[in-house]
């Protein structure tokens, strides 16, 4: 099933916010089945995130604290692509910045959109494989608060299924990455 084929008509387009990530905008439309209304949207450039393996078979998660549920969730390193940006290139950065490992080898595990009820934005998900430990990892972000974790495939899904405090793009992105890695999915 192909997505963007059936615009909306735009009777009338707001910017609200500029911001250092993403836009919001507040848009009149017509949508395809003659509706109008006004819709908000986060405008967003993207991300690209990463299901990092170790050779052991680990996972390698970061438990990061979002200010937004007020608490700390576990989730595969990723962020946001700048502009004129790679996706690949952007979580090569990433996986390095927030857990320490740069990764020899990569697959792409696809692209999905993430909250398409208010958001335009895509993840672009690899597994990244052949990890090695960096003996001096990049700085962090200033404003990331984040602990690695190692996981088995067993303990990550018993986390998922308990309803630990796991976000959807890691939960999407797990089960993508162990087709493969289970040989369901070339």
């Amino acid at each position: 099933m192909s997505v963007g084929n059936e615009p909306s008509e735009i009777l009338e387009q707001r910017l609200f916010y500029k911001g250092r990530k993403f836009d919001y905008e507040v848009v009149k439309l017509r949508l395809p089945n003659g509706v109008e209304g006004n819709w908000e949207c986060v405008r967003h450039p993207g991300g690209a995130l990463a299901v990092p393996v170790t050779a052991e078979g680990k996972f390698v998660l970061v438990k990061q604290y979002r200010f937004t549920v007020k608490g700390r969730l576990l989730e595969f390193p990723a962020g946001t692509v700048e502009p004129q940006e790679d996706p690949a290139e952007t979580i090569k950065r990433e996986i390095e910045e927030e857990t320490g490992y740069r990764a020899h080898k990569w697959q792409s595990l696809g692209k999905f959109i993430l909250a398409p009820g208010y958001s335009d934005e895509y993840i672009y998900a690899y597994l990244a494989q052949d990890l090695e430990k960096l003996a001096n990892p990049p700085q962090q972000d200033e404003d990331e608060d984040i602990e690695v974790v190692l996981m088995s495939e067993e303990e990550l899904e018993a986390a998922i299924l308990a309803g630990e405090p796991v976000d959807a793009k890691s939960i999407a992105s797990f089960y993508m990455a162990r087709a493969i890695l289970t040989g369901l999915r070339p």
